[in-house]
């Protein structure tokens, strides 16, 4: 069996097999010197619409501003809501706040981890009989590479004329029942940071959609509202490009990108197969995860953890406080503890083992091992 540290992901390994594709890529940036909205971008865009079936890919700046420009071209504001899960990082509802927008949260599946459609439901006609707020969309998340139920999630926002954000930073290259993450939902928002499973060497995201007007909308917004040229500014924007040295890394690892998901599938079900002692993650039939993360549930996890790292396994917690329970939202939205049962539940017992497509047979043999132990 393996001996020595075990990396939680491993991107020194990924670039060594890329390295010359990379550099070639990068030393064509550096010989064009189009570091702004290069050919890169465009290639990128190109290829990332064709990936993820959608019509239109508009490369930005981050996950975050991908999530926050169709926000701004749905214009919006105070005394709007929109809902969304508790159980994400806080990118998903901060862009809500920062627009005056306020956030309602929904409780998530206690399987998938996902925004619960029944539950979701109910707070849309809980804000609906309440009358201070105008119920505006819904923010799934594609939580650890899983795409939640879009179905149900998108039924429900037709009856309620609600939008739906897919919000797929995690998710990119999962599969809900036979399309892909990116193309769920009316418009999807991903993120490149360097730990997921499509990452940059920098920040980075896309947002996609099948209507050309939110897609012309998008990039006069990305572009500071630009209309005709960058001097005629028709809407408020914000400078949301891509940089053409991170579209170029990019390119680089989306044409590997397959074979990488095929990787993290392989090592996903041998962890399923032979953990023990914790509960492992849920698949629904018909889904496929891009395993951003292998996530489980322990009610020792605390004792697992310490043990783990005793061993040079490392672990982490995806997300130990719900964003109801954040300092800033509870200033903001007052204290909700209780409310939202399964989120609290599932903070408090999850967290995530290496996850990345090198993980070898025998370093994922000693990481159940170990867990094994530490359970028993």
């Amino acid at each position: 069996m393996s001996t020595g540290p075990i990396s939680f992901i491993d991107l020194k390994t990924q670039y060594q097999q890329m390295e010359s594709a990379i550099k070639s890529r990068v030393l064509a940036v550096l010989e064009h010197g189009r570091y702004i909205s290069g050919p890169e971008v465009t290639e990128l865009e190109e290829k990332l619409a064709e990936f993820t079936g959608a019509k239109h890919a508009i490369a930005c700046s981050s996950g975050t501003d991908a999530l926050l420009m169709p926000l701004m071209a749905w214009e919006l504001g105070p005394g709007d809501a929109v809902f969304t899960t508790p159980f994400t990082f806080i990118a998903t509802a901060e862009v809500l706040s920062l627009l005056g927008v306020t956030p309602i949260f929904v409780d998530i599946d206690p399987k998938t981890f996902n925004l619960d459609p029944q539950a979701l439901e109910e707070a849309v006609q809980a804000v609906k009989r309440e009358g201070k707020l105008k119920a505006r969309g819904v923010i799934p998340v594609d939580l650890f590479g899983l795409p939640a139920d879009y179905d149900a999630i998108n039924a429900i926002a037709a009856k309620h004329d609600l939008f739906v954000l897919e919000d797929t930073a995690q998710g990119l290259g999962g599969i809900y029942k036979g399309r892909k993450a990116g193309n769920l939902a009316e418009v999807a928002a991903t993120s490149f940071y360097p730990a997921k499973p499509l990452g940059g060497y920098g920040d980075g995201g896309a947002i996609f959609t099948n209507d050309g007007d939110m897609a012309a909308m998008l990039r006069s917004i990305r572009e500071h509202g630009q209309g005709v040229d960058r001097y005629h500014n028709v809407r408020l924007g914000i400078n949301g490009r891509l940089d053409s040295l991170q579209a170029a890394v990019l390119l680089v690892k989306l044409a590997h990108f397959p074979e990488e998901l095929d990787a993290r599938q392989r090592v996903a079900e041998r962890y399923s197969a032979k953990l023990q002692g914790v509960t492992v993650p849920h698949i629904p039939e018909g889904y496929r995860s891009a395993w951003a993360q292998y996530s489980v549930l322990s009610a020792k996890r605390d004792e697992v953890r310490q043990n783990l790292t005793g061993m040079d396994i490392p672990t982490v917690i995806y997300y130990i406080v719900p964003l109801h329970l954040q300092p800033v939202f509870v200033a903001r939205y007052g204290n909700q503890a209780g409310r939202f049962p399964v989120s609290e539940r599932v903070s408090s017992q999850i967290f995530s083992l290496p996850m990345h497509p090198f993980l070898k047979e025998e370093e994922i043999d000693r990481i159940v091992e170990a867990v094994a132990k530490a359970t028993s």
